[in-house]
């Protein structure tokens, strides 16, 4: 279990992982090597899965990005959960509840770039396509 120090350590990593133990120590008032202990904790528990990065699409040529909802073909969604994968413009791909099975984040070159992956995608199911105009959950919209 964790507890609010261990709260605080990940909010400051999710703001930015290469922070050091000891600069996530500064900012909650705790040593780097209890920082570190902490980290390492949650690392072997599994709390902390992974750590990444965040890249401007658009600065290598992605300027369109879009959420695709797919109300999968009776008999099909296997093969779409197995194809999935292999498509390298989707960036996540969730199962979800509703009319559709599979909700996915897109990242495009252009329309047409879309539309050759909606063709990809329209053997598995019926598709719907919303294109992303901003994040605001962030301060960059």
């Amino acid at each position: 279990m964790i507890d609010d120090i261990d709260v605080s350590i990940l909010k400051q990593l999710q703001k930015d992982a290469r922070l050091s133990f000891a600069e996530v120590g500064r900012t909650i008032k705790l040593s780097a090597s209890a920082v570190r202990e902490r980290i390492l904790k949650m690392e072997d528990t599994g709390v902390i899965k992974k750590y990444g990065i965040e890249i401007d699409h658009s600065k290598v040529g992605y300027d369109l990005e879009a959420f695709i909802l797919v109300k999968v073909f009776h008999g099909k969604l296997k093969l779409l959960l197995s194809t999935i994968p292999s498509i390298s413009e989707i960036e996540k791909a969730y199962r979800i509840t509703g009319n559709q099975n599979i909700h996915l984040k897109v990242i495009l070159k252009n329309q047409l770039h879309l539309q050759q992956l909606i063709d990809k995608l329209m053997p598995f199911g019926d598709t719907h396509t919303l294109l992303i105009l901003s994040d605001v959950s962030s301060n960059d919209s």
